[in-house]
């Protein structure tokens, strides 16, 4: 390029002269205002030799010329340029790493693309660059290659080949300079590895990544400031690559310096709340050695006090200060509270069918008042709980302007909450179900629920009408009422040669108690006739003969219910509790009182709250009201199959009945004692996008039911009778297997697979479960 200059401006000649005219030679392409725009020369200058080389230097550093000559003929200074080729194709192979969209992308950006000039300096820097990403990843032996190959006069065909290599793996990782901790205790900290040895290698994190070793890095300081090792630091890094470059050496020099404890502990700024209140919010005490953990997480819960008193953009800092004596630093909480702020609007979106009602009234934040962090947060669980939705997020943001006012936006996702249809649906202790109905937990997206359907299987045929409206009253008071018509043969249930025909219509109420707990109080009146068979069971005959086969019963019922889960349906955090006492009062053909407890909790295993310990338990006991008259068998609890026992048919759990002597089968009543419990871990299922509407878990189950006193038996069956009365635990049925719930379009779907732990002879046992179209 240099002799190219100093030929063109010898050519121009050593003395200045006066341009009168321009002229451009060697044009295909570019344009001769491009020229003319880049060229610093114009007619009627006056230019010298140096000038010349600078305004042709200009002209060459656009990059569109391969060559640029300068000739003077009298006064015309002549501008002779050969351009660039453009590039006619870009082929790019070898790439698998990185897709070719984005490797095309990032070419285009940095002005390589099919239609620009060729600039070979631009190839070299995306060649450099290019290696540069693949580096990054660790692949030290990757190689670009680039090619250019002339197609016709002035347009050429870029090659990139690309070697991506093989990702080097880390062969060593040494720590210099550890003396409180060995090395093995801090290379437990690194998520990076050496490779192990040569057959468990593949199962190791051993491929090196800038990113990762930075993490690592990351991660270490972080473990000694959680162990008061406040002046820490890493003094160096060294990244070796071995011969084939292939092998990774990594060694970490660091100091350790001294370990220090908490001396005193004060707040500074403006607290706004008491100090022994703040005190108390602290989870790092004087004493203690320091850390950087105890510290955020007692800033944080500082920050959201703070936040529940309308400070929404509270700042609260943990800042130690060497005390002199050498081994303590003492904790300033500095606190800036800010402006108070308020809530100007609040607004929902997603809701396409939930009205904007529905999602109001579950808030505890309201417009114009004070911004509550914790009741933002406490609106969103009342959203999530709702069963409505199966996504809420909630977003603040500032009102430009005016520092002291911000809009809380709720983005829900909504998601089936039931169906309008005809349907048909399957269950394993029911059979084939078909029917008509409407079943809505959120009736016209008003938030009430209404049941309205007929139904009909191989053990039972219901006709029902049922409607709550969860906000009767503004406070939260609820109110539902039902009618209801059923016949049910419980033969077909694999209880015992039974059925029921019963009709009746009852009322309810529920009333807040707190945040997250509900009493509701109910009445109904119920009709019911037991039809008996040839082959039933000789207790039920003895039954109905004392007793009669109709019974009519005026039943009231109250429950109270605690319900802190993070979702209404399938959810993975939090706890549940419900107690209930249901009785037939006296003047009833039937007097009894069933009293049952059932319990969930959850435990998140992972920040996600993907992975989750799930225990869950069932009790209940019955007995007759005031009189000596035996237990109603058709009020008995049951325990077997999906939602109890997995891996036992459902509801064939208990006393065995003593059969007719007509030939009927050995089957259960249940019993007025019921014991279950459940163990599981929830986890999630790979390749799933939405883990909220399907939930896979590993369990096991327990339970059984028992009878406190064994009914009589007909006169001639005295003597055959085999009932045992009393609660054994020894007598619990136990079961393993992994189960799957999933919210389909068409109804929830819940199946099991599960093998009995300890079944004895004459149980029945189902090694897989399911059900389609039933509440699960």
């Amino acid at each position: 390029m240099a002799a190219l200059l100093l030929a063109g401006a010898s050519s121009a000649q050593a003395q200045s002269f006066d341009v009168s005219d321009i002229r451009v030679e060697g044009l295909q392409r570019v344009s001769a205002a491009s020229v003319f725009n880049a060229f610093p020369v114009s007619t009627n200058d006056r230019v010298s030799e140096q000038q010349l080389a600078e305004a042709a230097r200009s002209l060459f550093a656009t990059g569109l010329f391969e060559d640029v000559s300068l000739a003077r003929e009298g006064g015309v200074l002549v501008i002779q340029v050969v351009e660039r080729p453009t590039i006619a194709r870009l082929n790019i192979a070898g790439n698998d790493q990185i897709s070719t969209e984005d490797l095309r992308r990032g070419l285009r950006e940095s002005g390589l693309s099919e239609g620009q000039v060729l600039q070979l300096s631009t190839l070299e820097e995306i060649q450099r660059e290019l290696e540069g990403v693949y580096q990054a990843q660790g692949r030290y032996s990757a190689r670009i290659r680039t090619e250019v190959e002339e197609i016709d006069e002035g347009r050429v065909q870029v090659n990139i080949n690309i070697n991506e290599g093989e990702v080097a793996t880390i062969r060593q990782i040494n720590i210099v300079g550890n003396e409180a901790f060995d090395e093995e205790t801090l290379r437990n900290v690194f998520e990076l590895e050496d490779r192990p040895g040569r057959f468990f290698g593949w199962f190791s994190n051993d491929e090196y990544s800038r990113e990762a070793l930075s993490g690592d890095i990351e991660r270490l300081r972080s473990f000694y400031l959680d162990r008061g090792y406040i002046n820490f630091d890493v003094v160096s890094t060294q990244v070796s690559i071995g011969p084939e470059q292939s092998d990774i050496y990594i060694t970490l020099n660091i100091d350790e310096g001294e370990q220090y404890r908490v001396g005193d502990i004060r707040f500074a700024g403006d607290l706004q709340i008491g100090e022994s209140e703040a005190r108390n919010l602290l989870e790092v005490q004087s004493g203690d050695v320091f850390s950087r953990a105890q510290v955020n997480a007692s800033t944080e819960a500082l920050r959201s006090r703070l936040g529940a008193e309308g400070f929404a953009f509270a700042e609260v800092r943990g800042v130690p200060e060497p005390t002199g004596s050498g081994d303590a630093v003492d904790l300033v909480i500095a606190v800036e509270p800010g402006q108070r702020a308020y809530v100007r609007r609040i607004e929902f979106y997603g809701n396409t069918t939930t009205q904007d009602e529905v999602l109001r009234r579950e808030m505890t934040q309201m417009e114009g008042a004070p911004a509550s962090t914790e009741s933002i947060t406490q609106s969103r669980q009342r959203l999530e709980r709702l069963g409505f939705f199966s996504q809420v997020e909630v977003d603040t943001q500032p009102v430009p302007g005016q520092p002291d006012l911000l809009d809380v936006t709720y983005n829900v996702e909504e998601q089936p909450s039931g169906s309008v249809s005809a349907s048909v649906g399957f269950s394993q202790s029911a059979g084939v179900i078909y029917g008509v109905g409407l079943a809505q937990n959120n009736f016209l997206g008003t938030g009430n629920r209404v049941n309205i359907g007929a139904q009909r299987s191989d053990t039972f045929t219901s006709v029902n009408f049922a409607f709550t409206d969860p906000y009767w009253t503004l406070d939260g008071i609820s109110r539902g009422y039902n009618v209801f018509y059923r016949e049910t043969d419980y033969a077909d249930s694999d209880i015992s040669t039974f059925s029921t025909d019963a009709y009746g219509a009852g009322i309810n109420f529920g009333y807040p108690v707190s945040e997250l707990s509900r009493l509701n109080f109910g009445a109904s009146i119920e009709d019911l006739t037991v039809k008996t068979y040839f082959d039933t069971a000789s207790e039920i005959r003895r039954y109905v003969e004392e007793q009669g086969e109709d019974a009519q019963s005026l039943k009231l019922t109250a429950s109270w219910t605690r319900n802190n889960l993070n979702r209404g349906i399938m959810p993975t955090a939090g706890s549940y509790q419900r107690l209930s006492l249901e009785t037939g009062v006296p003047g009833s053909d039937a007097e009894y009182y069933k009293v049952r407890a059932r319990a969930q909790q959850l435990f998140p295993i992972n920040e996600e709250q993907t992975w989750a310990l799930k225990f869950s338990g069932n009790l209940g006991y019955a007995d007759t009201l005031g009189t000596n008259d035996p237990f109603p068998f058709y009020e008995n609890f049951y325990a077997g199959g999906l939602g109890s026992v997995r891996g036992f048919t459902s509801n064939t759990l208990g006393q065995r009945t003593t059969p007719a002597r007509e030939g009927g089968r050995d089957r259960t009543l249940g019993g007025n004692v019921l014991v279950e419990g459940s163990a599981e871990v929830l986890f999630p299922l790979p390749f799933i996008e939405d883990q909220r509407s399907i939930q896979t878990s590993l369990f096991v189950d327990a339970g059984n039911t028992f009878l406190s006193s064994c009914y009589d038996v007909l006169d001639e069956d005295a003597g055959r009778q085999r009932c045992s009365s009393g609660v054994d635990m020894g007598d619990l049925r136990y079961s393993a297997g992994i189960g799957l719930s999933w919210l389909t379009p068409v109804g929830p779907l819940t199946f099991s697979v599960a093998e009995p732990l300890n079944d004895e002879s004459g149980d029945d046992t189902q090694f897989f479960q399911f059900s389609l179209g039933q509440t699960f």
